[in-house]
């Protein structure tokens, strides 16, 4: 026998303990502002497999925007010496980048003749033009000025990218937290140009060996490396994951964004970010 409301056509107050009516309260969709979100596919051509190519980038944007949200404040915590918020922080990150890696195997699922179908539609478009992407190299310490101007045309995007690029990355900041842990660390290593690239210095190299030779004794900073190095093996298989994935689609063909595609995805595989961290393993 129905009840009453099903007889009323009205929805149920409950189901088996579950709210029904939202006429008047915060639902799923509206935390979550799934309106925009699942508005925001806008495929311009009309073959069948654009839907894929476009929520892969816009779901990697959204693991890089929490990626940056994580990393910001890891930055923050090293500033205050404050570690263990930072190790959880930094596993996250590297289990995003894990995340990201298998998302290269679902747009591996796209053959060469269904990008070919959709390429002439992507115009200029192209993932070296991802803010967020720059921003996170930034902080990890991977800085090359000459890129920002691929942003000028969008003000506040420029001007955040700026202030990342002439600011200590994460690596910076752990190291003068090592100077400031007592480590001999060179005086032109902790006030170098923040706006170039990291490079390998011998007194880090020294600091963080003594660090790995004796571990019971700086066990923070010695968990503070182990954090860094898988997340920077994280990152590397991500990278590496991007070139295997664009050659199996592209093969050599240039990007649309300009670059040189395969080509120019593989020098990116030969960037360092933690130098010493790995150089100091042949000395143990």
């Amino acid at each position: 026998m129905s009840n009453n409301n099903e007889q009323s056509g009205k929805c149920p107050m409950s189901w088996h303990g579950a709210k029904m009516d939202f006429s008047a309260a915060m639902s799923y969709g509206d935390y979550l502002g799934l309106d925009q979100i699942l508005s925001a596919q806008h495929p311009r051509s009309p073959n069948h497999n654009e839907m894929l190519f476009i929520i892969q980038h816009q779901t990697s944007e959204l693991w890089i925007k929490l990626m940056l949200h994580e990393l910001h404040a890891v930055r923050n915590q090293l500033r205050l010496g404050d570690l263990p918020p930072a190790f959880k922080m930094l596993s996250r990150v590297a289990r995003i980048m894990d995340q990201l890696v298998h998302a290269w195997d679902v747009l591996a699922t796209m053959t060469p003749s269904e990008y070919s179908a959709i390429r002439p539609y992507l115009g200029a478009s192209s993932g070296f033009q991802s803010h967020q992407y720059r921003e996170l190299e930034f902080l990890l310490g991977n800085k090359n000025a000459a890129l920002l101007s691929v942003h000028e045309s969008h003000a506040d995007i420029h001007q955040k990218l700026s202030d990342t690029l002439q600011t200590p990355s994460i690596y910076d900041e752990a190291i003068m937290l090592m100077a400031r842990s007592g480590f001999a660390i060179d005086q032109e290593r902790l006030e170098r140009d923040w706006t170039q690239p990291v490079a390998a210095n011998a007194s880090v190299k020294a600091a963080w060996l003594k660090v790995y030779q004796a571990p019971e004794q700086h066990w923070d900073l010695y968990e503070l490396a182990e954090k860094l190095v898988d997340m920077e093996t994280a990152f590397r298989i991500w990278r590496f994951r991007h070139v295997t994935t664009v050659e199996r689609i592209i093969g050599y063909k240039t990007g649309t964004g300009g670059t040189a595609g395969v080509s120019y995805l593989r020098k990116m595989l030969d960037v360092v970010l933690f130098a010493e961290l790995f150089d100091l393993r042949t000395d143990l």
